[in-house]
């Protein structure tokens, strides 16, 4: 796993890291859209504005709460599926930015690139944007290690793009 940031002036953090799973990226790319997050992330319930929207459609809108109960908003801003993703992500008064996710096959498995570029909105959440940043590379090997849980369980998958 790998990881790296930088902030200017506190506010701005652009933050990327990798890690590798035991699946293919098709195999592996729902994992990281909207509906996929549900089926490992504890606490991820994705809430659409549109019955039956595709959570990898440009322009598809959902909104998450946070452990603070701040609502997050998510838009599609770019999808070539199996490949890459960029979604806009504001959590309300908070940070704004953008999460791109993208997977490389590699001989027996794939590697999962994470990148965050989030702003800081106001000086308390600057403050708590700078621990984020500071905790990142702990941050993926969290998902990483709940990604392998859920495997190793049988968990549901979604369907390979």
């Amino acid at each position: 796993m790998t990881s790296d940031h930088h902030t200017a002036g506190g506010s701005r953090a652009v933050l990327v890291g990798s890690f590798e799973l035991p699946l293919s990226r098709r195999e592996a790319f729902r994992l990281f859209s909207a509906r996929g997050e549900e089926l490992w992330v504890p606490g991820w319930v994705p809430r659409f504005f549109v019955a039956g929207a595709d959570d990898l459609e440009v322009g598809t809108v959902w909104q998450t709460s946070g452990d603070d109960g701040r609502p997050t908003t998510w838009v599609v801003l770019d999808c070539e599926a199996g490949v890459s993703a960029r979604y806009a992500r504001v959590a309300e008064g908070w940070t704004a930015g953008t999460v791109t996710v993208e997977l490389a096959d590699l001989a027996d498995r794939c590697l999962v690139r994470v990148a965050y570029d989030l702003t800081a909105l106001t000086t308390d959440a600057a403050a708590d944007l700078d621990r984020f940043a500071d905790g990142y590379a702990d941050y993926l090997g969290e998902w990483r290690t709940t990604i392998l849980d859920h495997l190793a369980s049988g968990g549901a998958m979604p369907d390979p793009v």
